[in-house]
């Protein structure tokens, strides 16, 4: 097979690839950007319409957008060894580093110095859910019955309505309301980068280049794809239900995760109310202290943010210590098998959809269902926010030993981080640098390290 469908070289994409593992911090608009930097605007690869088009397919999609928009350009590219591997290697590194930082956390974490450095970095990344809430809401949010769905969505989170019937709902809302009252509802695709219309034409793949063979819709191809993607998800459960049967914690986290995969639409930040709504409070595989620490320690990590259930996954695996004589290495197994499961539906998706999107990118209907799902998302990250500060601020609950100075301190750092990165656009790296050195100096003011 040819391997180099397009001009474009696949050791120079394998290349950026590669760099884009290590590079790709800031979350899910961060990368998004850093992709449509370098693809669009640096090198040319992708004119902005085709970057675009595929953008608003991801979002479409349940799971992580940035993992999914990073496949679609390497299968544009390169074919689907192209998105293999560009979705391979935009998960690696963040996978790898997070298991090491969770056998840290599991082995030091009871320190004085690592909680030290978790007591500044917790109100930093509630500042950072705040923050990614205000900006989709400052772009998205722009009539009163938008708003109207946000406020409903957040409703729904704060009383228990499962999370896929908000999205659901809320798409549903947009069609009906774009179809009979349009004024309602503000359609818009939101733009990344530059707005000059001649550079489609510059870039190597535009919107006036003929249909790639590779992108053209094959039945037989599909029906093939397909059949690998549903082994690929059969064969490994079956055989974590052949060695552990239903009840057993590694056969729990493959069927919860693929389930997450599947549901939960809107990007990282919206899957994270799902994950902490069922890991948390319906399996208990962890608290909700551990479930934030894990957040923290995922928004270190370059990478897709939702890399965190790598965390839970392996602090599950961990306590319940599958291998008595190695629970570290009872952790590293559920770390992996989280990701094999919470990613894998995500390379299916593009390499399954992708021909179709490509045969319809000179029209794009759907657009008023992803802005009211849009709109929904900035609700459910809303709850998220308020689940992160009541935890942050009141780590123990408002009823229970409530330290007033612990609690104000933590509820002035989450203000004066949410300022420093909606005022002065701080970097997340700078920021969660500076609060860990804020939480290490508090730690010793108070207790000595």
């Amino acid at each position: 097979m040819d391997q180099n469908p397009t001009s474009v070289q696949f050791k120079e994409a394998l290349k950026f690839w590669f760099k884009l593992g290590f590079i790709s911090f800031g979350g899910p608009a961060g990368q998004i950007a850093t992709v449509h930097h370098e693809l669009v605007e640096k090198q040319h690869w992708i004119s902005e319409k085709r970057f675009l088009h595929a953008l608003n397919y991801c979002m479409l999609l349940p799971g992580p957008e940035a993992l999914q928009l990073v496949i679609y350009m390497g299968w544009l590219l390169h074919r689907t060894i192209g998105g293999i591997i560009a979705g391979l290697l935009f998960i690696l590194p963040a996978l790898l580093l997070l298991i090491v930082l969770s056998i840290v956390y599991m082995t030091f974490g009871s320190t004085l110095l690592i909680s030290g450095i978790f007591l500044g970095i917790k109100p930093a990344v509630t500042a950072i859910v705040i923050h990614a809430g205000y900006k989709i809401g400052k772009r998205i949010l722009k009539t009163p019955f938008q708003f109207a769905i946000a406020a409903g969505a957040l409703m729904g989170i704060l009383i228990g309505t499962p999370y896929p019937l908000i999205i659901f709902t809320a798409g549903a809302m947009a069609w009906m309301a774009h179809r009979y009252s349009p004024n309602w509802l503000l359609v818009s695709s939101a733009q990344h980068g530059s707005k000059n219309q001649s550079d489609d034409f510059d870039a190597i793949i535009n919107d006036s280049s003929f249909q790639l063979a590779h992108t053209e819709f094959n039945q037989r191809r599909f029906f093939k794809i397909l059949l690998v993607s549903i082994l690929l998800w059969v064969i490994p459960l079956a055989i974590l239900i052949q060695i552990w049967g239903m009840s057993g914690i590694y056969t729990q986290l493959a069927i919860f995760f693929s389930k997450a995969a599947l549901l939960t639409f809107g990007g990282a930040y919206a899957v994270l109310p799902y994950v902490f709504q069922s890991a948390v409070e319906q399996f208990h595989w962890l608290s909700a202290t551990q479930m934030m620490d894990g957040l923290a320690l995922g928004e270190t990590t370059p990478g897709p943010l939702i890399i965190v259930v790598a965390f839970v996954g392996y602090i599950a695996a961990f306590l319940n210590s599958v291998f008595v004589e190695s629970p570290i290495l009872s952790g590293i197994l559920g770390a992996c098998i989280v990701s094999w499961f919470i990613f894998l539906p995500s390379f299916c998706f593009i390499f399954l959809g992708g021909p179709f999107i490509e045969s319809t990118r000179h029209e794009f209907k759907l657009a008023p269902v992803l802005t009211g799902i849009s709109c929904a998302v900035t609700g459910v990250i809303t709850s998220l926010s308020l689940f992160f500060m009541y935890h942050t601020v009141f780590p123990t609950g408002m009823g229970k030993d409530i330290s007033f100075l612990q609690s104000g301190f933590s509820m002035t750092l989450i203000v004066m981080s949410t300022i420093a990165l909606i005022r002065w656009q701080l970097s997340i790296i700078q920021l969660l640098l500076a609060c860990a050195g804020i939480g290490l100096l508090w730690q010793w003011c108070l207790f000595g390290i």
